[in-house]
């Protein structure tokens, strides 16, 4: 009777202490949470947070406890004292990105207290879309910008001249007859690049079963971005060359982005059906032998 009673008493406990962490969680992380959440609505490159988040949650619960997980309150703690410091230095030196990094860090401590490491293993798929789904400092995203602008240029006016059409490239402008091509910072592949990426790690975690080939989807979706991004800026030029300059702006320049995105997805697809095909066969093989 006595044992009964007691365990009744300290049935509250559980949902309390849940409730006075989330509490906590929230009073600290709510700026980051907020300032993460409004650039994923108002900045096109940092978009797709608006996709991975959610879905990283979804595939959490879906992949449920991992077996024989077990709590680790030291290690969870030590991780979340620290990401309350990287917090605070957020917080004093005015950077979005440490105190969303922070946030990350403590949400990978909540886990690691309640459920150990082994759990935090078990959801490496959503833990990397999560990641991904962090907006990146300006420095980081001027400094890639940038490159990615000169290659989409390079590519685009060496296909350009294999039409016959007199081009001359100045760092990112294609010089053509009558008109010069910028290739500006939003026209670099950057966002194509980071949604390429996002794509990768999903298709690679869902439909793939072996490391090295999770990576080599993630490693093509980089060659596939630049190429396709290259092919927008052939097609754009081609359009001003030959049928209208005002083409290279606005709606009908916007359209042909989507449009080349979908077929860089079909892209991805396809090289992934085919890691599929071969992990079929090698793990088909190696199970025979």
């Amino acid at each position: 009777m006595t044992s009964i009673a007691s365990t009744t008493r300290q049935l509250p406990a559980a949902p309390l202490l849940l409730a006075l962490t989330g509490a906590a969680f929230v009073a600290l992380f709510a700026q980051p949470m907020v300032n993460t959440a409004i650039t994923w609505w108002n900045d096109p490159d940092a978009g797709h947070g608006l996709l991975l988040a959610p879905l990283a949650v979804w595939l959490a619960w879906k992949a449920g406890r991992a077996p024989n997980s077990a709590s680790q309150p030291l290690l969870g703690i030590a991780m979340i004292f620290v990401a309350i410091v990287f917090r605070y230095v957020a917080a004093l030196a005015a950077e979005a990105f440490v105190g969303r990094a922070a946030m990350l860090l403590a949400l990978g401590g909540l886990v690691v207290w309640g459920w150990g490491w082994r759990q935090l293993l078990h959801w490496w798929l959503p833990t990397l879309l999560i990641g991904l789904s962090i907006p990146l400092p300006e420095i980081i995203l001027g400094s890639l910008a940038l490159p990615l602008q000169f290659q989409a240029s390079k590519l685009g006016a060496a296909m350009l001249s294999t039409r016959g059409i007199p081009v001359h490239l100045d760092g990112n402008v294609i010089r053509l007859p009558g008109h010069d091509l910028f290739v500006t910072e939003a026209c670099s592949g950057l966002r194509s690049l980071t949604a390429l990426l996002s794509l990768g790690v999903l298709l690679g975690g869902l439909m793939l079963r072996h490391p090295v080939t999770r990576v080599a989807i993630v490693a093509l979706s980089i060659p596939v971005a630049v190429l396709v991004n290259g092919v927008r800026v052939f097609g754009t030029g081609f359009l001003v060359a030959f049928v209208d300059p005002k083409l290279a702006e606005g709606f009908s320049h916007m359209t042909e982005g989507w449009l080349l995105f979908v077929v860089a997805f079909a892209i991805l697809a396809v090289i992934t059906w085919g890691a599929v095909r071969v992990e079929q066969r090698w793990l088909g093989e190696a199970s025979n032998a």
